[in-house]
């Protein structure tokens, strides 16, 4: 008999613990925004649409590769005449290469750290922080690179350092074997130590000094090169994106995307998209565009 009812109290305890456990969990979700609406709905967007911002990597990308039905999907919104704009954490000599070859009408970079654009055939750079800021920024970045190299094992630093001018990026994913969260985790708080900003892309963990981010470059951008306003930005753009580093993009806009492989970072993120892809990457990017344009030939 005392088994009987000791047992009884361990699942009854159990059960009440799995009851909590879902709504805590739920309500969390909730806090983070976790309800994302189908990238169909986006054809209900109101006013007009004026341009697209997006991430590249694992948002245009997938598997590593630029599909054809994503960069044909620029093409033809870049002929219609709305504003296409990469906004990544690549490299400055990546963004280079972009701006003038693209069909985009300009590039943020480093996760903010400039925009470049070509202008009657010439490129314009614009970098947020001033070049002797970037020379000592980069002195702690290299006690950074030292420390997470000695005590994150299979770290590396990223392949694209070299054409970097703001930010040291950390590969945890793209040419190495793929750590864990842990390791990520502590990458993560070795650059927070010496109060670096760091962000986690779907690849890297990037990290700098200073107060900019995609957002705050993108806003910057924007008001000097068109003299829109923040709410103007707000309403009549769609961003897209896929990880912890677009967070900021994703709180802002109105119409915020996440391609269904941001579902892989909701852990790690407060602020999720508003619609979400069926498909992965560059296909579920190609889905949103088709959704975009579509509506625009109504």
């Amino acid at each position: 008999m005392f088994y009987k009812i000791f047992y009884a109290i361990i699942m009854f305890s159990i059960q009440c613990f799995i009851i909590f456990y879902v709504i805590i969990s739920c309500f969390f979700m909730e806090e983070r925004n976790f309800i994302m609406e189908s990238v169909e709905n986006l054809a209900d967007m109101q006013g007009d649409l004026r341009g697209i911002f997006f991430d590249i990597d694992d948002t245009f990308t997938l598997h590593g590769k630029i599909y054809a039905c994503a960069f044909e999907s620029i093409w033809t919104a870049y002929k219609q005449g709305l504003r296409v704009i990469p906004i990544t954490g690549r490299p400055a000599g990546w963004a280079d290469h972009m701006a003038r070859m693209w069909p985009i009408t300009s590039i943020v970079g480093e996760n903010g750290a400039f925009y470049f654009y070509m202008n009657q055939g010439k490129m314009c750079r614009k970098y947020i922080q001033s070049e002797e800021e970037r020379k000592q920024s980069w002195l702690l970045l290299e006690q950074i690179r030292e420390r997470v190299l000695q005590e994150v094992p299979g770290a590396k630093v990223s392949a694209d350092q070299a054409y970097r001018e703001s930010d040291l990026a950390i590969d945890f994913c793209e040419d190495v074997p793929a750590l864990g969260k842990e390791d990520v985790d502590k990458i993560v708080s070795i650059f927070q130590e010496f109060g670096a900003q760091a962000k986690i892309s779907s690849i890297h963990v990037n990290g700098w000094f200073g107060e900019f981010n995609k957002l705050s470059t993108c806003l910057q951008m924007v008001h000097e090169l068109w003299g829109e306003t923040e709410e103007e930005v707000r309403k009549h753009y769609v961003f897209c994106g896929d990880s912890p580093n677009d967070e900021p993009m994703f709180s802002f806009f109105d119409y915020s995307v996440g391609v269904a492989n941001v579902m892989n970072y909701v852990d790690r993120m407060k602020f999720l998209p508003r619609y979400i892809t069926k498909s992965q990457g560059s296909e579920g990017f190609a889905e949103m565009m088709s959704i975009l344009l579509s509506n625009r030939k109504e």
